[in-house]
């Protein structure tokens, strides 16, 4: 799994958000039980450049540095006086990031390789902080090394799968550079789009549609825009958006000054070469080892875990734990197909956030039958001993079966019918779990055997779920911690 927010978003993702009821989300995989989702693979720019050279499409001068000493030659073989490093993190706002050990910038202009070495050495094995990665950031493994460009003009050339076109267009316009963002929400005119019958192929009558709408009818660019599509074709990508396509005031060639590459995981089977590259350092431990189960998730920074089958479902029970006043810890969608394993899994990811203090699983048992979610459940409480409260609200088919199992399980797991309900006990419970932490007090989450909806006996109350033990550095119990809370 690749990361799923590099760089900013560009003029292509914005037509594409703009346009999604139009379009076939990824969530759309759910809809059948043992197809895996969709996850779409991200490479950092210096493969971008790689790519775009290897198929005759001119780039600056580069080079990929792992140490400072590399970063040294690079600089050298330039030649040059105008050099640029740029610290390869897949995320967008580098310009303006900043790293964790105090400098300034992931993107930085030098005159010497002295110089490169000095910067490019402070850029390697640090986090770099930007709007897109959170206060975490993201590591920096690598720093591309190449030669400055003075554009004289800009122009903005993509190709991307696009569902409301029923195929690949061409995305172009003359206003290209840093402020595409925003032309294209403050002069949509000036976006061209040129759908392409993926059977037939793009056409030169198509090529000269474009190009001279946006001013640039040359044979050069004639040339790159066919070999950029050839290459959007070999490597079954859904997205190459060069940006910009820039006319160097110096020498009056064009050059790709930055491109975005995104391919689809449906690929991989024959592009093995390509999503080898991937770089699993981007993205978070928890997500990566999620995509191994093919599973949904999404790391948030709330503390109420959900677990979740249907994106719909998720999106609806993360709203309603907000509505009671809980913050959310992720988006976890196990599907329509999960397994009492990839169950187990969801759970272990779940559990391994250390800010959750409680876990709200809601299933609607369609195509996902309730009984094999509540073996997992009752297989993870066991395998795992969770010491957090565990709601549990089932709906659909194999209910029945599904409640009797935890009935009997006799683990600290809480049934709920209601799912109103169910969201007020988790924030209910996740705020006393809280105060307890802060107090020092241990929390025993019981859940008596035939009570509550499970059984015949009426729903459970905080003080028949939860019980206290003084710790013996507070003498505050949990129980007057509830009270003030709740």
């Amino acid at each position: 799994m690749a990361a799923l927010l590099p760089r900013p978003l560009g003029l292509a993702q914005i037509n594409f958000l703009k346009n999604a009821n139009k379009l076939l989300v990824a969530a759309t995989a759910n809809h059948y039980p043992n197809h895996q989702q969709v996850r779409n693979l991200n490479v950092h720019e210096h493969i971008s450049y790689t790519l775009l050279r290897e198929s005759g499409i001119p780039v600056p001068k580069f080079g990929v540095a792992s140490t400072p000493e590399e970063i040294h030659k690079f600089a050298k073989e330039l030649n040059t006086k105008d050099i640029v490093l740029k610290a390869q993190v897949l995320a967008g706002g580098r310009g303006r990031g900043a790293f964790k050990n105090g400098l300034q910038g992931g993107v930085r202009m030098v005159d010497t390789p002295e110089a490169a070495k000095e910067i490019g050495g402070k850029m390697l094995k640090q986090y770099l902080v930007t709007k897109q990665t959170g206060a975490a950031g993201r590591i920096c493994n690598k720093v591309m090394v190449t030669e400055r460009k003075f554009p004289r003009r800009e122009f903005y050339i993509a190709v991307m799968m696009e569902r409301s076109f029923n195929g690949p267009v061409i995305i172009a316009s003359s206003q290209g550079g840093v402020s595409i963002e925003d032309v294209a929400a403050s002069n949509p005119e000036a976006i061209i789009y040129e759908p392409i019958d993926i059977m037939e192929g793009i056409k030169d009558e198509q090529i000269n549609r474009v190009l001279n709408k946006i001013g640039l009818n040359t044979p050069e660019a004639q040339g790159m825009v066919k070999k950029l599509y050839d290459l959007f074709v070999k490597k079954d990508a859904l997205l190459i958006e060069v940006n910009p396509y820039a006319e160097d005031a110096i020498t009056g060639q064009f050059y790709c000054l930055d491109a975005k590459f995104r391919f689809d995981d449906n690929a991989d089977f024959r592009q093995k070469e390509l999503f080898a590259l991937k770089d699993p350092t981007q993205e978070d431990p928890k997500e990566v080892e999620a995509a191994k189960s093919n599973l949904n998730y999404i790391a948030l920074d709330g503390s109420i875990g959900c677990m979740v089958n249907g994106a719909g479902l998720a999106m609806a029970t993360m709203d309603i734990i907000k509505l009671h006043g809980g913050s959310p810890a992720n988006f976890l969608d196990v599907g329509g197909g999960a397994t009492t394993q990839a169950v187990t899994e969801a759970f272990t990811i779940i559990l391994s956030d250390p800010n959750v203090t409680a876990i709200l699983v809601n299933i609607f048992g369609g195509i996902m039958r309730c009984d094999v979610i509540a073996e997992g459940i009752v297989t993870a409480a066991k395998n795992l001993s969770i010491q957090i409260p565990v709601i549990v609200r089932l709906q659909g088919t194999k209910v029945q079966e599904a409640r009797k199992l935890i009935a009997e399980s006799g683990l600290r797991l809480v049934p709920r019918d209601n799912l109103d309900d169910a969201a007020r006990l988790v924030v209910q419970l996740s705020e006393i779990v809280n105060l307890a932490k802060k107090a020092g007090v241990q929390i025993i989450i019981s859940a008596a055997k035939g009570s509550g909806p499970s059984g015949s006996g009426k729903p459970q109350s905080l003080e028949s779920i939860c019980g206290a033990r003084k710790s013996k550095k507070s003498k505050k119990s949990v129980c007057q911690a509830r009270r003030k809370k709740c």
